[in-house]
């Protein structure tokens, strides 16, 4: 699982930020908010796999 995930979970905020910032750029909400909840998904889920590996 670990560093799969860890890479995945990186890649999805990655995408996020991405999103967020060509929306912003294009005045486009809906892309702005599309990337804000992947980018919060991403981090939530690296901070799940951060909790995972303190308590192995």
């Amino acid at each position: 699982m670990g560093i799969v995930d860890k890479a995945k979970n990186a890649a999805e905020k990655a995408t996020g930020q991405a999103k967020e910032k060509l929306g912003d750029a294009q005045g486009d909400e809906q892309l702005k908010a599309e990337g804000q909840s992947e980018k919060v998904t991403g981090s939530a889920k690296q901070a799940g796999e951060n909790v995972k590996d303190a308590f192995k």
